[in-house]
């Protein structure tokens, strides 16, 4: 590396700062050597918002992370172990560590593998309680068991013209259409997505290309319901009915739909303001047909210092789910498994099926303004932070 690493690192609540960080080593958390990892030069990283909850305090995240879970880059260096990677390839990262040799990533649920976080199942860059592995919104990082986690691009030039597309294929992509799969989109569908934020765009335009009839948005945030409205998806103001049934019937003709997805997560709020971190799924549960289907891409926590209820704190929520037992409606959380998704996403961008980029408004700035970025997001602009760590992204942008 001919210049000095850099990335954003999380001081405390609503404090990022850029600064000089330790330039990637071959080796784990623990400082075990590694050869099966390479050294990618970070092309782009987006700012998410689960890296918000983080920032905001919601979690148990340590001062001095370096944060960043969804990164694109150049790799300049492999180990000795890496076969089908090379030095110069484009690559995409997903955000999921995985080191594919275990029971659940041969299965496809790289989400939770087992053994790259001694503390649970499942690890990610730059993400608290999730392995200690260093974040990507950074100038350089390093990737960890090569072969299996990372999809290259098969033509470079290509990809750096679609990279604010492509850039999306290290979460929230694969996560929009993790949820829409898990809700049993398809052709002639009726979709309800909670949330107009970058994840929720994303499901929307999943639900798209997978065929649904309708795709409803809803949201608090009128710019956001604004963009989604300009971009082709129905949108639903929450602030201006208290039962949502009620609009969904003004849309479809009737009060529920066949397939809901959550992508707003454990910092929903009810009609009055408030946090209630199970509203939305229990609105899931109401006007979701009998035998319909709930994906949960929204992020959930096992613990929320910041809840307001204490059960919260503990990641214990109010559920009905005797309605949903009773409507025998179907639930699928947890953390997308990317690799299962990124392959045939990538081909829909590159054939021009999948604008992604402009579904979610992509913004590029630098690395050293993430920071505005972050408070940006975090007043609810409808936009999708791409930060260009070497001013790579320009021509794109």
């Amino acid at each position: 590396m001919s210049d000095e690493n850099r990335g954003v690192v999380y001081l405390g609540p609503n404090h990022v700062e850029v600064q000089r960080i330790d330039d990637p080593r071959m080796e784990t958390p623990d400082g075990r050597k590694i050869d099966h990892g390479v050294i990618l030069k970070v092309v782009s990283t987006n700012i998410c918002g689960s890296d918000q909850h983080m920032v905001r305090g919601r979690t148990t995240a340590p001062s001095g992370l370096v944060l960043g879970h969804e990164i694109t880059g150049e790799v300049i260096e492999t180990g000795s172990d890496v076969e089908m990677v090379r030095k110069g390839d484009l690559v995409s990262v997903p955000f999921n560590v995985a080191c594919g040799r275990c029971r659940c990533c041969r299965e496809q649920h790289t989400g939770v593998c087992l053994t790259v976080n001694s503390s649970r199942a499942g690890g990610a860059y730059g993400y608290v309680d999730m392995g200690g592995w260093v974040g990507g919104q950074a100038r350089y990082v390093m990737v960890p068991y090569a072969d299996f986690n990372l999809l290259r691009f098969p033509d470079k030039a290509q990809a750096l013209e679609r990279i604010r597309d492509l850039t999306m294929l290290t979460d929230i992509l694969p996560t929009g259409f993790h949820g829409a799969i898990n809700a049993k989109v398809g052709v002639g569908s009726t979709v309800y997505i909670a949330g107009a934020g970058p994840v929720g765009m994303a499901a929307a335009a999943s639900a798209r290309i997978l065929g649904a009839a309708v795709v409803m948005i809803g949201d608090f945030n009128p710019e956001r319901l604004a963009h989604a409205k300009a971009v082709g998806f129905e949108p639903i103001d929450l602030q201006s009915h208290d039962k949502l049934g009620d609009v969904i019937a003004q849309v479809i003709g009737v009060p529920e739909v066949d397939s809901f997805i959550d992508a707003v997560g454990f910092e929903a709020r009810g009609y009055d303001g408030k946090e209630q971190p199970a509203v939305i799924l229990n609105q899931a549960m109401e006007v979701t047909r009998p035998a319909g289907a709930i994906g949960i891409p929204g992020l959930y926590v096992t613990e929320d210092p910041g809840a307001h209820e204490a059960a919260a704190q503990k990641g214990n929520l109010t559920l009905r789910l005797g309605e949903g037992w009773a409507k025998s409606q179907s639930f699928h959380t947890g953390q997308t498994p990317v690799l299962r998704y990124n392959r045939q996403l990538m081909q829909a961008i590159l054939h021009g099926r999948l604008p992604i980029a402009d579904i979610v408004n992509a913004t590029v700035i630098s690395l050293e303004d993430a920071p505005r970025g972050y408070h940006d997001f975090d007043k609810g602009a409808p936009r999708k932070f791409v930060l260009d760590p070497h001013g790579m992204l320009k021509n794109a942008a």
